[in-house]
């Protein structure tokens, strides 16, 4: 690429194709100005990262086509794109949920495909004023900044060189991420999402699964799909399972109208109010609780690290059963194989991982409530801890070499990477960064919540907003 231009590679570097850098790129092409926008991502199609890259039907979305749009200022657009979709004989498999449009559950491989749309689109919109995008398809290893931008190092050895960077690494799945001095799980279980993997396990063996959140249900899919008949026993700290997701009317939003409330301790106290109000009039408790997600940012944000730190050691289980909810199929699922008596959830902590013998693998784990370790066998161990957010412990190039250089540090409580509230990077004195911006995930401990659809797309349309106006200066 460096041949092809006196100057930089590109005005603004993303790295990492998936929903953040995807949505990133849509928002800078809309814009007016002429920029060059290279976004380096390993993957062979921008716009599916982690989340999106599923090709199971059975793999949804945890939200709504109503709640699901990448427009922030058009929450209607999915809503409009599935119907024009299944209308064009996608899908076709939609009329087995018998609702709206708007309430559907799509697959996460047709959302990608939403996306995917939406940059083709923005292609266009960006030629007319002679803005571009390119995709370099790699593996960023290293970055370096200077006074005229940045340079980023490739696993190929090759180099590119910008006038900006954008950290949209997306989600380090805990399955798929190698993690310093906690690889044994990893090495030992079968990937949450491959299908074809658990279609090679004794479908009648008993499978273990560590972890009990939305990546648990995925995998529980998984078997079901793969064929899988046995027992499934999962094992948690808190033994709590995702809520199932309803559609409750509207109702009003009391954190808007009391101002008041801060803490973690008023939060909870005022919200277990408004669910008991709902409760007396016969509504849904979700209906209050939906309210509430717009507020966590200002909430996380103004709190200090104590009040942080009381809210992810004593309301995070909680907070992430009751918010982070399972799509109504998949909890219909979970709930036959309960009634089965196939599936058990276990309040117990992992202690260790054994060796697989005969067909076999162990675990050491402590119940709740118990002292001494208990050891379970199965067929299969399958990790569903969720996401690694704490940067120090993923064991890939860039997060290492980032953090061994300075130029990042870790976010409140360890949680990705500190920014300024726009998302400029800060380094390890604490200097904000006027070349390295970041969005989406790693700014989990800036935000709290900052992995939904809504949250990247809302980042994504003020990060485009504030790189326009310094690219659009001479360096």
């Amino acid at each position: 690429m460096s041949a092809e231009h006196k100057g930089p590679d590109a005005d603004i570097l993303i790295v990492g194709g998936g929903l953040s850098g995807t949505m990133l790129a849509v928002q800078l092409l809309r814009l007016p100005g002429q920029r060059r926008i290279v976004i380096v991502e390993s993957r062979s199609e921008l716009g599916r990262g982690e989340a999106y890259s599923a090709t199971e039907l059975g793999h949804t979305l945890n939200g709504n086509a109503a709640r699901m749009s990448v427009d922030p200022d058009d929450v209607d657009d999915l809503t409009r794109w599935l119907t024009d979709y299944i209308a064009a004989g996608g899908w076709p498999e939609s009329d087995q949920q018998q609702v709206p449009v708007a309430e559907l559950f799509p697959p996460r491989g047709i959302f990608g495909l939403y996306v995917q749309q939406r940059l083709a689109e923005a292609r266009l919109i960006g030629e007319r004023c002679g803005s571009t995008v390119e995709h370099v398809r790699g593996e960023v290893t290293d970055l370096q900044t200077n006074a005229a931008g940045l340079r980023l190092t490739l696993a190929s050895g090759e180099h590119l060189t910008g006038r900006f960077g954008v950290l949209a690494t997306g989600m380090f799945a805990a399955a798929r991420t190698p993690q310093r001095d906690s690889n044994a799980l990893n090495a030992a279980a079968v990937d949450p999402w491959d299908v074809n993997a658990m279609g090679q396990l004794d479908p009648q063996g008993r499978v273990l699964i560590i972890g009990s959140g939305l990546t648990m249900v995925d995998a529980v899919v998984s078997l079901e799909q793969a064929g899988h008949r046995g027992p499934i026993d999962v094992f948690s700290r808190h033994g709590l399972l995702p809520h199932v997701r309803r559609q409750p009317p509207t109702w009003p939003d009391f954190l808007a109208a009391d101002l008041n409330i801060r803490s973690t301790r008023q939060l909870v106290r005022a919200l277990r109010e408004q669910c008991a109000r709902a409760a007396e009039q016969g509504i849904d408790w979700q209906a209050p609780l939906d309210t509430v997600r717009v507020h966590i940012p200002r909430l996380w944000s103004q709190a200090s690290d104590l009040q942080r730190r009381q809210f992810v050691r004593h309301v995070r289980p909680w907070w992430e059963s009751h918010h982070h909810r399972s799509p109504p199929p998949s909890a219909h699922l979970l709930d036959r194989l309960i009634d089965e008596g196939r599936l058990n959830i276990h309040a117990a902590s992992l202690l260790s991982v054994g060796s697989a013998e005969a067909g076999q693998i162990s675990i050491s784990v402590r119940y709740r409530g118990q002292d001494k370790a208990t050891t379970e066998s199965g067929a299969a161990l399958i990790n569903s801890t969720g996401i690694q957010y704490d940067w120090r412990r993923v064991d890939r190039a860039l997060p290492r070499n980032l953090l061994a250089r300075g130029l990042i540090q870790p976010g409140p409580l360890a949680l990705g990477i500190a920014a300024d509230a726009g998302g400029a990077v800060m380094d390890a004195e604490g200097r904000v960064s006027t070349r390295l911006y970041a969005m989406g995930p790693p700014l989990r401990g800036l935000w709290w919540e900052s992995t939904a659809v809504t949250d990247v797309a809302l980042q994504a349309k003020a990060l485009a907003a504030r790189l326009a106006a310094v690219s659009n200066v001479p360096s």
